[in-house]
């Protein structure tokens, strides 16, 4: 049912959109925008299940809680350049948005490397023990 709702709100803001098109077309990216931001608080509390079952999870298995929190950081960069750089190119400006999601990448890859880092522990470790 979730995805349905969520469905439903984006085509409610589509034909909103599109009929504001023929009257106030000023009216479009800020129609837009508010339809993304609804999009995007209302699936706040599917991901509160979704954090709280990892939370229990690498507190069972050990996991080290900063690769997690790496993790969630990427994850969260990468939504928020995707959103930004959509509404960008709905505003026409598709050589922004290109950039922004270079930049993107390149700050995804900067904040990943702790992940790296404790791979490359990890490795070490078993290969000393072989």
């Amino acid at each position: 049912m979730f995805v349905f709702r969520l469905c439903s709100i984006a085509v409610i803001t589509a034909v909103s959109a599109f009929i504001l098109k023929s009257q106030k077309s000023e009216l479009v990216p800020l129609c837009l925008a508010a339809g993304g931001v609804i999009i995007f608080l209302y699936s706040f509390d599917y991901l509160s299940e979704s954090v709280e079952f990892l939370k229990n999870f690498t507190d069972g298995t050990g996991i080290d809680n900063e690769v997690i929190r790496v993790i969630f950081k990427v994850v969260g960069i990468g939504f928020i350049i995707e959103i930004t750089a959509g509404s960008v190119k709905e505003l026409g400006f598709e050589g922004v948005a290109d950039k922004l999601i270079l930049c993107g990448k390149i700050i995804i890859f900067v904040v990943s490397i702790p992940i790296i880092s404790s791979t490359y522990r990890i490795i070490v470790s078993l290969v000393k023990l072989a």
